[in-house]
């Protein structure tokens, strides 16, 4: 009876999520894949269509919506227009808006900074007091917040649950409903696309700064779409304003929108590397190496302790859809085994409709639980993963079917949380 009651929840919530996302949107969810061709969308939105941000958007409808207002800016070096004028630029010399403080998330208002403190400081270009959001506080200040009746956020997210932009934002809509000030998003594209979410979402109980709310690791949302989703669940009393995208579509790819690709952080150098962040991110908390310190951060896993040529054997063995291993060697200059020969493997994704970055990234954890039960450090997987009975399955060694089987309600619920708050088609 209880499989049975399971199974009608499940339908039920399945055609719920089809009626409100629309069936494409849904499918392209349940299967992992987008089957819309890049091709044309590039075609279309690079030629006849080009995205525009929110502050393009914010910038073509002459500040309006800042106008008379004192505002508190959260950026950092990629809050920039189509042409590559910076934000704080863009405010400080507005007509009728008073920009008041600049506030920096983790990384620094230029996004070079790899410290676990980041001090205040003071914007060279306009004199404007920079507020760390990654210093003694994350969460503004009613002192930082003084005079301010609007704060203005406007950062690239990359898509993934840990990535901490989006908990500096989400910290940022506590405080500004606490000092009764608007709170405005500038919106940006996901650069990993808006359909596919994956991975367990976020045990309640486990929000941190790496996990703000109860997302799966791969949540498929703009900042917009989640600050709708965090003032509504959240219960804030909170003036939000959403400058939205135009023309973006949510199965693009960064590359697609004509928008121009700035690191958003200092190991986050190209769109392939967003793309396999959501799986291979959730290792380095454990006692490997994920290339911080080489060229290609993400795109490696290795360890001083790791036979790179049997782990990289097994992997092939699976047949993954749109990825390839290599076995390598590298020395990581900085980071984890800085100045340390590491052994392990090179990812590269050969179709990225295909690839599951997830399924990658879990794949790689039974296969390093199984050879190195011993010397992987598994408990430590969990503090990014955030999914207690995941972690227990891993630990298991059961099938990536069987795992993917144990977080898939949680998906399911989920899809249909955030789909009363999406934007875009």
């Amino acid at each position: 009876m209880k499989f049975v009651i399971t199974n009608i929840r499940i339908v039920i919530v399945l055609l719920v999520t089809i009626a409100v996302t629309g069936i494409f949107s849904f499918y392209a969810f349940y299967t992992g894949m987008v089957s819309m061709d890049p091709a044309d969308i590039a075609t279309s939105n690079l030629v006849d269509r080009p995205v525009l941000t929110g502050i393009d958007v914010l910038e073509r409808e002459g500040f309006r919506q800042l106008a008379g207002r004192n505002v508190g800016l959260i950026t950092n070096q990629t809050g920039i227009n189509h042409e590559g004028i910076s934000n704080i630029q863009l405010l400080h010399d507005a007509s009728g808006v008073n920009l008041l403080a600049i506030f920096s998330p983790e990384h620094g208002l230029f996004g070079k900074l790899d410290i676990p403190l980041i001090e205040n400081s003071e914007d060279s270009l306009t004199g404007i007091k920079v507020f760390s959001l990654y210093g003694s506080t994350r969460i503004p200040t009613s002192e930082m917040l003084a005079g301010i009746d609007t704060l203005v956020f406007d950062i690239q997210d990359i898509g993934t649950r840990f990535y901490t932009y989006i908990s500096t934002m989400g910290h940022a809509m506590q405080a500004a409903a606490e000092n009764n000030i608007r709170f405005v998003v500038l919106d940006r594209p996901n650069p990993i696309n808006g359909i596919t979410i994956s991975g367990p979402v976020l045990d309640e109980g486990r929000q941190s700064f790496v996990g703000f709310h109860r997302l799966p690791v791969r949540h498929g949302m703009t900042t917009g779409e989640l600050a709708r989703m965090f003032k509504a669940e959240l219960r804030l009393e909170l003036d939000l304003v959403i400058i939205q995208l135009e023309h973006w579509q949510r199965a693009e790819y960064f590359d697609t929108t004509g928008l121009k690709w700035i690191n958003p952080s200092p190991n986050m150098r190209s769109l392939p590397e967003a793309i396999l962040y959501p799986g291979i991110g959730l290792l380095e908390t454990t006692n490997l190496s994920v290339g911080r310190g080489t060229d290609t951060p993400f795109e490696l896993v290795g360890a001083p302790w790791l036979d790179g040529t049997k782990l990289t054997a097994e992997l092939k063995l699976l047949n993954l859809p749109g990825v390839r291993f290599d076995a390598i060697e590298f020395t990581p200059q900085a980071s984890k085994f800085a100045g340390e020969l590491c052994s392990g493997i090179s990812i590269h994704i050969t179709d990225r409709e295909q690839f599951n970055s997830i399924r990658t990234g879990l794949e790689i954890a039974l296969h390093l639980q199984h050879l190195y039960p011993q010397i992987w450090e598994i408990d430590a997987y969990d503090r990014l993963l955030g999914s207690e009975a995941t972690l227990e399955a891993i630990r298991q060694g059961l099938p990536f079917s069987k795992i993917e089987a144990i977080f898939s309600d949680g998906l399911l619920e989920f899809a249909f949380r955030r789909s009363q708050y999406l934007i875009y088609e």
